[in-house]
C-alpha cells in the first residue's frame, strides 16, 4: 500500500503521455503508485506505456470511452494511498511536487487539500506563462464561488475527503474538478503552498477552451451547489461570490463580442450586489469596452 495515489486519465495522449508518467516517476518522494486509466484510446497509447509497466508502481487500466470523470472515477476505485494526486497525461510535475506538499500536511494537520502553483506550457512544452491566478488557504467556499482558484495538476488531497463526500460528478462532461473543489470546501480546509508544482499543457483540442460551454456548466453546477450546501455561506458571502462570478462571466462576453450575454450577466451580478464596485467597475468594462 502506497502512501500516495496518484491518478492519471488519458485519452489519445500517446504523444505527450511518456513525458507525463516520466515525471510520477522521478518525483523525490518514492512511496506512491501511478494509477493509469486509458479511456478508450485509439492511438499508440499502450504502446508508448509499455516501457513503463515493469515498473512495479504502475497499474494499467482500460476502459470503453465514456469521460474523464468516469476514468478518475476508476482510478479513485482501485487507489490504496492516503492521499491522492491528479495528473492528467499531457502535464507534468516538478520533481519535489509530493515531497513539499507532504510536509505541509505534517505541519498542518488541520488541512486537507494542499494546493499550489503551475506554468503554463505549450504543445512543444514551452513555457508560455508563469503568471497565476490569486489562490486562498482555509475555507474557501466564498472565492470558488467567484472563480475556481485550485488547479487539479498541483492539488494532493486527503482520501477521507473522497470516502466521505464521493467522487467526480460523472453528468458534466466539462469542469468536474470545480464541482468537487466546490463540494469540498463546505466540509474541508484547503491550504495555498505559493510556488509552481505542475505544467499545464495548453492545447487546442482541449475541452476547457470552449468557455461558453464551461460558464454553462459553472452555473449549473453553482446552483446545485447552493441548493445542498448553501447553509455553510451566509448571504453576504453568497451575494459576494455569485456577483463576482457573474461580472466574470460578463467580462468574458463583451471581449468575445456577445453582448446580449454580458449585458445577462451583469443584470445578475447587480440583482445580488448592487452596492458593490467590483459590479459597477465590470458594468463599465462591458458598456465601453476596451479599444
Amino acid at each position: 500500500m502506497a502512501t500516495i495515489s496518484v491518478i492519471m486519465p488519458t485519452y489519445n495522449r500517446a504523444k505527450f503521455l511518456p513525458d507525463a508518467v516520466a515525471s510520477v516517476l522521478a518525483q523525490t518522494y518514492t512511496d506512491l503508485e501511478l494509477i493509469i486509466v486509458d479511456d478508450g484510446s485509439t492511438d499508440d497509447t499502450r504502446k508508448v506505456l509499455e516501457p513503463f509497466l515493469g515498473d512495479r508502481r504502475i497499474r494499467y487500466f482500460y476502459q470503453e470511452n465514456q469521460g474523464q470523470s468516469y476514468a478518475r472515477n476508476l482510478a479513485l476505485e482501485q487507489a490504496t494511498g492516503n492521499f491522492i494526486a491528479f495528473l492528467d497525461s499531457d502535464d507534468l510535475w516538478a520533481p519535489d511536487k509530493l515531497k513539499k506538499q507532504l510536509a505541509v500536511f505534517r505541519a498542518h494537520q488541520e488541512v486537507d487539500i494542499v494546493h499550489g502553483d503551475e506554468a503554463i506550457i505549450d504543445e512543444q512544452g514551452s513555457v508560455v506563462s508563469l503568471e497565476n491566478m490569486k489562490r486562498y488557504s482555509g475555507r474557501i467556499t466564498r472565492k470558488l464561488l467567484a472563480d475556481n482558484s485550485v488547479s487539479i495538476t498541483t492539488a494532493l488531497v486527503r482520501r477521507r475527503c473522497f470516502e466521505a463526500m464521493g467522487g467526480f460528478d460523472t453528468s458534466l462532461g466539462v469542469a468536474d474538478d470545480y464541482e468537487l473543489w466546490l463540494r469540498f470546501s463546505a466540509r474541508y480546509c484547503f491550504h495555498y503552498e505559493p510556488g509552481i508544482v505542475a505544467s499545464y499543457r495548453v492545447m487546442t483540442d482541449q475541452i476547457s477552451s470552449d468557455k461558453r460551454r464551461r460558464f454553462d456548466a459553472n452555473e449549473r453546477i453553482i446552483a446545485e451547489f447552493l441548493a445542498r450546501y448553501g447553509e455553510t455561506l451566509s448571504p453576504a458571502e453568497r451575494r459576494w461570490g455569485l456577483a463576482r462570478f457573474y461580472c466574470r462571466k460578463a467580462r468574458y462576453f463583451a471581449s468575445a463580442g456577445d453582448l446580449g450575454e454580458a449585458v445577462g450577466a451583469i443584470a445578475k451580478a447587480l440583482r445580488n450586489s448592487p452596492l458593490d464596485t467590483v459590479v459597477w467597475k465590470a458594468l463599465y468594462r462591458v458598456m465601453v469596452p476596451r479599444k
